[in-house]
């Protein structure tokens, strides 16, 4: 697999198409990140890693609204590995006038698109969540 974000990601659509209420996807330092600032923003009920001999697993829990309906409308990668996308600090796209978050690399770690702006920082955009 050469694309982990979009594996997570793809991986997280699936199940809240699915209507679960949890998953469990291999771990890494970037993913953990990711749902990380998920969970600060509220897409994610909650989550947990765990590590075993090999490479270890995040579990999951999905958070819906009333009537099942999922808090998450679209997650879409926008930087890939064949396509890069970058922008500078006063050039970080809003997602949905605003309303969704953006999920910037820096390199001082990683962050919202909100959060980037206001530090002064530009980056790589991994994803926009709305």
């Amino acid at each position: 697999m050469t694309d982990s974000v979009a594996d997570l990601l793809t991986r997280m659509r699936n199940a809240l198409g699915a209507k679960h209420e949890s998953l469990d996807v291999p771990s890494s330092k970037l993913k953990l990140q990711i749902v990380r600032i998920l969970k600060e923003e509220g897409y994610v009920a909650d989550y947990s890693a765990s590590s075993d001999a090999r490479q270890g697993t995040i579990h999951i829990r999905l958070r819906y609204g009333p009537g099942k309906r999922p808090v998450i409308s679209s997650l879409a990668r926008v930087s890939r590995p064949g396509c890069r996308v970058y922008a500078r600090k006063d050039a970080i796209p809003p997602v949905l006038g605003g309303m969704g978050v953006c999920i910037v690399s820096t390199s001082q770690g990683l962050f919202t698109g909100k959060q980037a702006q206001e530090k002064g920082l530009g980056g790589e955009i991994l994803c926009a969540v709305s």
